[in-house]
C-alpha cells in the first residue's frame, strides 16, 4: 500500500525515533509497504518518520542510481535499530535531495564513510561499514531517526532563503506528484 509522506513541518520528522522489537505490529507489511511508497515518489530511500511513525526504521534502494554509481548495484537493504558508531574520512558534498522536502535540491557536507550497527527484518544483527554514496544514503536517512533534515545542513542565510518555499511546503502550495501528509 502506497502511503503518504509526511512533508516539512510535521512534527513527527522533528521528533528523536524510540527503538522497536521483532514483535512490532505488522512489521514485514511495514516494510514492504515503505518500499512501495518510496518507489512511487521516485526516492532511493525512506524513513519511518517521513510516514509518520516515530521509530528507528529505514529503507533503503539505491538500484535506480547503479549506472552512474556502479557500487549501488543490489543496494537494497532495511535498517532496524540502527545507531552510526563512527564517521570518519573526508568531507564531501553532495547535491541532496527529500522527499519530506519537494523541489528543493541543497550541496550538503558529509563524512564520506559511516560504521553503523543495525538489524534487519529478520533481526539479524550487523555491524557494517560504508563510504562513498552508500554511506551518504545511508546518514541521509538516519538523519530522519534523529529528528533532523537537510535543511539543518544550511547557514542560517541559506536557512531563511528557502523559508517561503518551506511555507509553501508545509501548507500544500508546493505539491508533488506523491500523495503527501500536510501538517495538521
Amino acid at each position: 500500500m502506497i502511503l503518504p509522506i509526511y512533508v516539512y513541518g510535521n512534527t513527527v520528522l522533528r521528533e528523536v525515533a524510540k527503538d522497536i522489537t521483532s514483535k512490532y505490529p505488522n512489521l514485514n507489511e511495514l516494510i514492504k509497504d515503505m518500499y512501495e511508497t518510496m518507489y512511487a515518489a521516485d526516492g532511493v530511500g525512506l524513513a519511518a518518520p517521513q510516514i509518520g511513525l516515530s521509530i528507528r526504521l529505514f529503507v533503503v534502494d539505491a538500484t535506480q542510481m547503479s549506472q552512474d554509481y556502479p557500487e549501488l548495484k543490489n543496494f537494497k537493504k532495511v535498517f532496524i535499530n540502527p545507531y552510526i558508531i563512527k564517521e570518519e574520512g573526508n568531507d564531501w558534498y553532495y547535491n541532496e535531495g527529500c522527499l519530506s522536502i519537494p523541489f528543493i535540491r541543497e550541496d550538503i557536507l558529509r563524512k564520506s564513510n559511516i560504521t553503523i550497527k543495525y538489524f534487519d527484518e529478520q533481526f539479524n544483527e550487523y555491524i557494517e561499514s560504508f563510504d562513498g554514496i552508500r554511506a551518504r544514503i545511508i546518514q541521509h536517512e538516519y538523519d530522519h531517526i534523529e529528528g533532523k533534515l537537510l535543511i539543518d545542513y544550511l547557514s542560517p542565510i541559506k536557512r531563511r532563503l528557502l523559508k517561503s518555499k518551506l511555507n509553501q511546503i508545509a501548507t500544500g502550495i508546493v505539491k508533488p506528484k506523491y500523495k503527501v501528509q500536510l501538517p495538521k
